[in-house]
C-alpha cells in the first residue's frame, strides 16, 4: 500500500508556551517490530498541557522538535514482515508507554517504571497526526464495534483504573482531589469497585456536575465549602479511607491529606507544577499513611482490569467525551480544557 510521505501534525516545535500546527511533518517510516497506525482520533489530557504550557517539569523533561499527543486509537495500515499478531485492518488503542523488556523492572513485571521508558507525545513522536509508527506490543486490540469516544480514553481510563486500584477501595470511604476526566473515570471506577461513597472535589461546577454523572456520592467546591466540614459529614466524623488525588495542585493535595484517617491510603496521579511545601509529619509519618505513586498503567494488567471493568457492565463512560475538534483547531481545544468547562476532548486529524 503506498503512504503520502507527509502529513498534518501537531508539533511541540520549541522551547517555550505553545504548539504549532503543520501540514508537512513527514510520514514515519516503519522500524523492525513496529506497526503504522492511522489515527482516527487522540484525546487531550494534563501532561498535554503542561507540554503546552512549558512549565517546570516540561522544562526539564522535553527536547522538542516532536509530535505531541498520546491518547490515540486508529486502524493498523502497516506492518512489520515479522509482526504476526497484529494485522491490517484491525482498531486499535495505544499504549503510550514504549518500554524496553531487557533493565531489572521489566524483567521483574514492573515493566510501567522500566529505566528506558520513551513515552509517545513526550519523549518520542506521538499520535496527534495523521499517522504514527509504533512497536507492536504496544498495541491493543479493540472489538470493532467499540465507539470511538471510549476507544480513544482507553489509555487514559488505564491510569484511572491503576490509581483505583493500587488499593482496596471495596466497602470504603473515598476522595477524589480533581475532577479533570482521569478524575471522573477515577469517580466511576471506584464506584464499580465497589466504594462505600465516593466525594469528589473540584473549582469547576461544570466538572463536578460531571462527577456527579459519574457516580459521586457528594461534591465539594473547595472555592465556596469547608471541605473538613464536609467529609466529616459524609463519613459519620471517620475522615476518608483512600485518597486518590488527581490534580496535582498542592492546595488540594494538603486538603486530601487532612481529610485521611489514621491508617489510610493514597495514592497520586496527579502531576504538580513544581515543587512546593507539605508537611509530613502531619500528612503521613504521624498518620501511619500509606502512600502510592502512580504513573502510567500496570503492563498490561491494568488494560485487562479496564476490559474486565467494561464487558461486565459494572463501568459506565457514557458522555465523558463532551468536545470534539479537528486537530487544526487545536489551541481552541487547548484552551476549553484549560477552561474546566469540558470532559473529555477528542481530536481528529
Amino acid at each position: 500500500m503506498d503512504f503520502p510521505t507527509k502529513m498534518k501534525a501537531i508539533l511541540k516545535a520549541e522551547r517555550g508556551l505553545g504548539l504549532r500546527y503543520v501540514e508537512d511533518y513527514p510520514v514515519p517510516r516503519l522500524k523492525h517490530g513496529e506497526v503504522l497506525v492511522k489515527v482516527q482520533a487522540g484525546s487531550i489530557c494534563g501532561t498535554d498541557i503542561h507540554i503546552y504550557k512549558w512549565d517546570e517539569w516540561a522544562q526539564r523533561r522535553l527536547k522538542p522538535p516532536f509530535v505531541v499527543g498520546h491518547e490515540i486509537a486508529g486502524t493498523v495500515v502497516a506492518c512489520s514482515p515479522e509482526i504476526e499478531h497484529i494485522a491490517i485492518g484491525d482498531q486499535v488503542s495505544l499504549e503510550s508507554h514504549v518500554v524496553c523488556n531487557t533493565c531489572y523492572f521489566c524483567r521483574t513485571g514492573r515493566a510501567h517504571l522500566c529505566e528506558k521508558t520513551q513515552i509517545i507525545g513526550v519523549d518520542r513522536d506521538g499520535g496527534f497526526a495523521e499517522y504514527i509508527a509504533i512497536p507492536a506490543q504496544n498495541v491493543w486490540k479493540n472489538p470493532p464495534e467499540m465507539p470511538l469516544t471510549l476507544a480513544v480514553i482507553q489509555e487514559n481510563l488505564g491510569n484511572a483504573v491503576h490509581t483505583v486500584m493500587a488499593q482496596d477501595v471495596s466497602a470504603k470511604f473515598v476522595l477524589v482531589t480533581g475532577c479533570g476526566p482521569v478524575g471522573l473515570m477515577a469517580i466511576a471506577v471506584a464506584k464499580a469497585a465497589g466504594a462505600r461513597a465516593v466525594i469528589a472535589t473540584d473549582i469547576s461546577p461544570y466538572r463536578l456536575n460531571l462527577a456527579r454523572r459519574m457516580g459521586a456520592d457528594r461534591v465539594v467546591d473547595v472555592r465556596h465549602e469547608d471541605l473538613a466540614a464536609a467529609i466529616h459529614a459524609c463519613t459519620h466524623g471517620e475522615g476518608v479511607d483512600v485518597l486518590l488525588e488527581m490534580s496535582g495542585a498542592p492546595s488540594a493535595i494538603d486538603q486530601g491529606f487532612a481529610a485521611l484517617k489514621e491508617g489510610g491510603e493514597a495514592a497520586l496521579l496527579g502531576l504538580a507544577p513544581g515543587a512546593f511545601t507539605f508537611d509530613l509529619n502531619a500528612h503521613v509519618v504521624f498518620k501511619g499513611a500509606i502512600v502510592r505513586g502512580i504513573v502510567g498503567r500496570r503492563l498490561w494488567e491494568t488494560w485487562y482490569q479496564a476490559r474486565g471493568l467494561l464487558e461486565s457492565g459494572a463501568l459506565k463512560l457514557d458522555g465523558l467525551v463532551t468536545h470534539t475538534f479537528p486537530m487544526g483547531d487545536f489551541e481552541q481545544a487547548y484552551h476549553t480544557f484549560m477552561s474546566g468547562q469540558s470532559g473529555k476532548i477528542m481530536l481528529i486529524p
